[in-house]
């Protein structure tokens, strides 16, 4: 049994297919099927059902591979080892993004992190939360950003900052004279919010129900962006609530519509969030040194307040 024998079984189980599992790992299928044909000898077992289209894994299979996959990042963890020794800081690394955070963010960071370390592959996906738990999971994620706390005992949380939640009010709503606004102000009956699957939809839903005894049929509208959202509510169709660095980009003619909270202001804690097990904290260190500073540079040259983890 090898580790290159464990890795392939494990491209396998995720392509389900031997074609696309042996491009993955870059050598022949004929290659990948012998090496997988004789750790099922060396074993007296059968990994995989190869009579099920798509290929599935057969019941001792599920184990062998869950076995494999800890097998594996164990034996990364050596080079993971060598390379912390060394102040290496390099290779690919794959980060997850959560939507209401990506647009924002990621434009903020990217240039100034691949600048400073370019030895760093960066591979970034947009995924909602529960996207991102599943893939840091079944190790296909090596961190990721997101809205936290999470409560996943598996699941480490670094802060990164706390941001500010914002109401965008159109022209003739019942808020739009009012200079700050308070959390009970809130009716999630003219609120418009993002589709089910979006972490900061349950923020929102949640400062409403801190005031009200409000359920999901009363939501009248719901979209996938957040830019959808501010041009229905241009469209008088209701009011929603932006994250801080989302007004950053609001037209100029657009400000007259943001109203901030009465301090406490409502804000959402975001995190780079890694599994337990996870290698590489090079790179996760890394990305979150670049990131606080960038982040830090935006409220001096903004002259406004996103927390910090040590204030909060």
């Amino acid at each position: 049994m090898t580790i290159t024998q464990l890795k392939y079984a494990l491209a396998i189980a995720e392509h389900k297919n031997f074609t696309k599992a042996a491009e993955h790992c870059f050598v022949t299928q004929p290659t990948l099927s012998t090496q997988i044909q004789k750790l099922e000898d060396e074993l007296d077992i059968i990994i995989f059902d190869r009579g099920k289209k798509p290929i599935e894994l057969t019941d001792v299979g599920r184990k062998i591979v869950f076995q494999a996959r800890n097998i594996v990042n164990e034996a990364d963890r050596i080079q993971d080892i060598v390379d912390q020794q060394k102040g290496f800081i390099g290779g690919e690394f794959r980060l997850g993004i959560i939507p209401t955070v990506m647009p924002t963010l990621l434009p903020m960071f990217l240039k100034n992190f691949i600048k400073k370390f370019p030895k760093v592959k960066l591979k970034i996906e947009e995924l909602t939360t529960e996207e991102i738990l599943a893939r840091l999971s079944d190790g296909h994620l090596d961190a990721a950003i997101a809205a936290t706390p999470l409560e996943s005992d598996n699941i480490k949380e670094r802060v990164l900052y706390y941001e500010p939640f914002v109401a965008y009010i159109p022209n003739n709503h019942r808020l739009r004279d009012m200079k700050t606004i308070e959390v009970r102000d809130l009716d999630i009956e003219d609120m418009l919010l993002l589709e089910d699957g979006h972490c900061f939809r349950d923020g929102v839903i949640n400062l409403c129900k801190v005031f009200k005894n409000q359920v999901d049929e009363n939501f009248q509208l719901e979209s996938g962006s957040i830019e959808t959202l501010i041009k229905l509510s241009d469209e008088g169709m209701g009011m929603t609530l932006l994250p801080y660095l989302h007004t950053l980009d609001v037209k100029e003619k657009m400000n007259s519509n943001l109203r901030h909270f009465t301090e406490p202001s409502p804000a959402r804690e975001v995190s780079i969030i890694y599994h337990k097990s996870e290698l590489k904290m090079q790179i996760i260190n890394a990305l979150h040194d670049v990131i606080s500073g960038v982040i830090r540079g935006a409220i001096a040259f903004q002259n406004v307040e996103i927390i910090s983890p040590k204030a909060k």
